[in-house]
């Protein structure tokens, strides 16, 4: 197939592609800087000129492509509701592209909120929030294309994650402290970049119209066992805090560090073969490599 993949030069995007091309598929990336289009081209894909907010290039795109896989989004929580608003736009672009055809867009969706304090499956649907992806992808379906999602565990984690677990490594090396929200038994879902761009993959080869799949490997790592290894590489006391001292500690972080959100991925596993086999979140830690 050839695959327009929105993302492409990003730490998950890159994953991706390389995945895409090493099973034989072609890669048509997204590229918004001389940079990333020169990374791509390197890689062995196709880079074309663009970005989400350039919606004619995400059109023009899609409709040189046999699929579309959209792992891009803006991450500013400064501006979190335009972000979701920009991506539901880019979305919509990219299946008017496709409409009709039957071939498939899949869309990147997080886990963050899906089942509060239990554990999420495929068959949850998300409550109200700003990102607005995986509501605007399943809306396509009935355009004639064959729109899913691939909702990601909070931690995709490997060399050159920039996400949510190196955050809270640099605000316990500013603090001199590792802390923890209350017990710090609340959990979040992990999975390895590779295991998650295998994924992609497969739901990109295999995945049927209106699916949510589950980018999981671990159901649930505490943040008690996160902090811990953070305080013992970076030699600094671990601690808890109070949900009152947690705003001021960890900032806009908050949020999410005293979320309870277990996800499994054992309905994804089963109807995509997919089987995580990289080292998980954890393990990933101890080697160290993101301490240095």
């Amino acid at each position: 197939m050839r695959v327009f993949v929105t993302g492409a030069s990003g730490f998950i995007g890159s994953a991706i592609v390389q995945e895409l091309l090493g099973t034989g598929h072609q890669v048509l990336g997204l590229a918004r800087s001389e940079a990333a289009a020169q990374a791509l081209i390197a890689a062995g894909a196709e880079a074309h000129p663009g970005s989400l907010e350039d919606l004619d290039s995400l059109r023009r795109g899609a409709a040189a492509a046999d699929g579309v896989i959209h792992a891009a989004y803006g991450h500013d929580f400064s501006a979190y509701e335009a972000a979701g608003q920009a991506d539901k736009l880019a979305i919509e672009t990219l299946g008017s592209a496709l409409a009709g055809s039957g071939r498939p867009l899949l869309v990147t969706a997080g886990l963050a909120g899906l089942a509060l304090g239990r554990l999420g499956t495929e068959e949850d649907t998300p409550g109200p929030s700003p990102r607005l992806s995986e509501p605007a992808a399943l809306a396509l379906v009935a355009q004639g294309v064959r729109a899913s999602v691939v909702r990601l565990a909070a931690s995709v984690h490997d060399l050159g994650d920039l996400g949510f677990v190196p955050t809270l490594i640099n605000i316990a090396r500013q603090k001199g402290v590792a802390a923890y929200v209350g017990e710090g038994l609340n959990r979040w879902p992990a999975v390895h970049r590779l295991d998650a761009a295998h994924l992609f993959r497969l739901a990109l080869e295999h995945g049927v119209a209106g699916a949510r799949y589950h980018g999981v490997a671990d159901e649930g790592v505490s943040m008690r066992e996160l902090a811990a290894i953070i305080g013992r590489h970076l030699g600094v006391p671990v601690a808890s805090k109070s949900p009152a001292e947690a705003a001021d500690h960890f900032g806009w972080m908050a949020r999410f560090v005293g979320m309870d959100m277990p996800a499994s991925s054992a309905l994804t596993q089963q109807q995509l073969a997919w089987h995580p086999s990289h080292k998980g979140l954890l393990a990933d830690l101890e080697e160290g490599s993101y301490f240095k």
